[in-house]
């Protein structure tokens, strides 16, 4: 499975983004996608995930009411949609995927596919 993650840029704090991860090679629907991210110096962080279903999402509490994610299984796509945006949300964003994953957020080491970072900067 390839993951190709894009929309990151640079915005001023309390704007918007929206990150998209087109997915190719597999059978999307099979998969539950999430999106983490790394600032400079810092461990990667779950940001957010979406179960095969839908049925189940999960938000970093850091995020929780400002960034919603989605899928759609037509278009093999996750996206990311990020609003209220602060300087602290400074990091690259990783697209992720677990085959058959659980109804319970991700966590880096169950991850079994990764796309290149994008890089979101707020400034303030």
């Amino acid at each position: 499975v390839q993951l190709q993650a894009s929309g990151g840029g640079l915005v001023q704090a309390g704007g918007s983004l929206r990150l998209s991860c087109a997915a190719s090679g597999g059978t999307f629907s099979r998969y539950s996608m999430g999106w983490f991210r790394q600032a400079p110096g810092k461990e990667r962080e779950f940001v957010a995930t979406t179960t095969r279903s839908v049925g189940s999402i999960f938000y970093a509490d850091s995020v929780k009411g400002r960034f919603t994610i989605s899928r759609d299984n037509a278009k093999n796509t996750v996206y990311l949609q990020m609003s209220s945006l602060k300087p602290e949300d400074t990091a690259a964003y990783y697209c992720a995927a677990k085959f058959m994953g659980p109804a319970a957020p991700m966590t880096p080491l169950g991850v079994d596919y990764w796309g290149k970072g994008t890089l979101v900067t707020v400034s303030s």
